[in-house]
């Protein structure tokens, strides 16, 4: 029987490309998302792919909607945390409101989640956790400090969760990308974007396929003995 994967923030950029890797290797996929209506339904007449709406920032709503998943598509297996949004802006200037959204959206939305799936997957012994976390998790960036914490806060939360799922047969790693050729990346002013392709080894902007493959190795089965790591997948920018 097909596993069940979960991808939040599924309908485009990363997550598109993580959810259709996995329905393309056998998986019965979810794509969750909360705003873009018409990417959502793109993606499930392009890939078949189930679109789900709810706020992943929303323990209530990610309990609703990871029932209703169950429901339709069978127990969840496999658990993608992807979503995340910016809200950058320096320290001195940064609101309460920005540093909020994005710590719920990127962080505790990856609580909310696991802890909708984690019951199951302890009953069934086996489940596959993989947290979105970033470069900028590692390194740091410039007027992102909310972004950074959050997915700093994400690999954290990896190596706790990884520890307690172990004996459950449930493995949790993080994937921490670089720079990817995806929308928001494109969203950066050209000069900029120059620079930073610049100060990557390898030349290029990565690409959300990459990222994919990743994702994959991670939750098969030939990647059981790997919990509590981060794969950076950077070209090289950041070696950590």
């Amino acid at each position: 029987m097909a596993r069940v994967a979960v991808v939040t923030g599924g309908t485009r950029g990363i997550g598109r490309a993580i959810g259709v890797a996995l329905k393309n290797a056998g998986y019965k996929v979810a794509a969750a998302y909360h705003g873009n209506e018409a990417a959502a339904k793109a993606l499930t007449a392009e890939t078949g792919i189930a679109a789900y709406k709810f706020d992943v920032s929303d323990y209530a709503q990610c309990e609703a909607g990871t029932k209703k998943i169950a429901a339709e598509l069978g127990p969840i297996d496999v658990l993608v945390n992807n979503a995340g949004i910016t809200r950058d802006g320096t320290m001195h200037k940064m609101t309460a409101q920005q540093w909020a959204e994005v710590i719920n959206t990127n962080l505790t939305s990856c609580f909310n989640m696991s802890r909708c799936v984690i019951d199951g997957m302890r009953e069934r012994s086996f489940g596959r956790i993989v947290n979105i976390g970033s470069i900028n998790g590692q390194a740091g960036q410039y007027g992102q400090v909310n972004y950074a914490a959050a997915k700093s806060g994400i690999h954290g939360f990896t190596k706790a969760l990884a520890q307690e799922g172990a004996g459950k047969g449930i493995t949790v790693n993080a994937i921490a990308p670089g720079y990817i050729d995806t929308e928001m990346v494109r969203a950066v002013p050209e000069e900029v974007l120059k620079k930073i392709v610049a100060r990557i080894p390898v030349g290029r902007l990565g690409k959300a396929e990459e990222i994919a493959r990743g994702v994959l190795f991670l939750v098969s089965d030939d990647g059981g003995f790997i919990t509590g790591s981060t794969l950076s997948i950077n070209g090289g920018q950041h070696m950590y």
